[in-house]
């Protein structure tokens, strides 16, 4: 039996019901907005990772608190991200339908795409820092944890920066129609 044939579980009904929530769509309803939490998203996800790397690698306890200052905003960020892209990458195979199969199959293929260019040009900048001379072992944990989070997080970036706007329902269609003609009349 395949995946996407099995029936819904209670927790795929959850998932879908919490995903296609409408309350938060004014911070996404515009690609502008979608843009801004990404690059927002991607902001959060710097400043943890370097406050991370420095609490573990200079042993420094405020960069802890810092983390966790930042913690918040990003998972709010997440949230807004995957309610504008309606839990495409969150959301299990069969509560998708071909639609959303299709547009999630193409985000993560792209995705891919895009980590594997970044992660040549991660291993040619330490290549070539290790050729000048510096000491490249000390770069190689911030390198790599760098790109592994940058991996993860990449489909869940390119799906909020490629989803599209929501189509507009009938009854505010024909009341924006009916608008402009009152307006030339």
């Amino acid at each position: 039996m395949k995946t996407d044939e099995r029936p819904m579980t209670g927790y795929d009904r959850r998932m879908y019901a919490i995903m296609n929530r409408r309350e938060a769509a004014p911070l996404y309803a515009t690609a502008a907005r979608r843009r801004t939490a990404v690059v927002t998203h991607m902001v959060l996800t710097g400043a943890g990772i370097a406050c991370w790397l420095y609490s573990v690698l200079g042993d420094e306890r405020w960069a802890t608190f810092g983390m966790l200052g930042i913690l918040l905003p990003w998972c709010v960020a997440t949230g807004v991200i995957n309610g504008a892209t309606r839990g495409l990458l969150e959301l299990r195979l069969r509560a998708l339908d071909e639609r959303q199969r299709a547009e999630k199959n193409r985000v993560v293929a792209r995705a891919h795409y895009v980590t594997t260019w970044l992660l040549l040009g991660a291993t040619v900048g330490v290549g070539a820092a290790g050729l000048a001379g510096v000491e490249i072992e000390g770069l190689v944990f911030p390198v790599l944890f760098s790109v592994f989070v940058v991996h993860w997080l990449m489909p869940l970036w390119l799906a909020g920066l490629t989803v599209g706007d929501d189509p507009v329902d009938d009854d505010e269609l024909d009341d924006a129609v009916a608008a402009l003609v009152t307006q030339r009349t």
